[in-house]
């Protein structure tokens, strides 16, 4: 079974990284140094790209004391976000 990034996903983290970025009064650039990323990287995940990579998308959530994590979910919510 393969299992296919959700682009709901990827936009919800992309929301969360934009709303903590305003928070703190970054702009982009200022958070992609403090990342050690490309400002790039900051628009792509805040437009809620699903194919950056995780340890890439991890230094950004690390600025603001987050990190991507595995989350079980009931089974019958699984086939449901396929």
């Amino acid at each position: 079974m393969l299992l296919k990034p959700s682009s709901k996903h990827s936009e919800q983290v992309g929301e969360l990284v934009r709303r903590r970025r305003l928070a703190n009064h970054l702009n982009q650039r200022q958070l992609a140094e403090l990342a050690g990323v490309g400002m790039r990287l900051v628009s792509e995940l805040e437009r809620g790209k699903s194919t950056l990579r995780m340890d890439a998308v991890n230094r950004v959530l690390w600025v603001f004391g987050l990190r991507l994590g595995a989350i079980e979910i009931p089974r019958d919510i699984q086939d449901d976000e396929r």
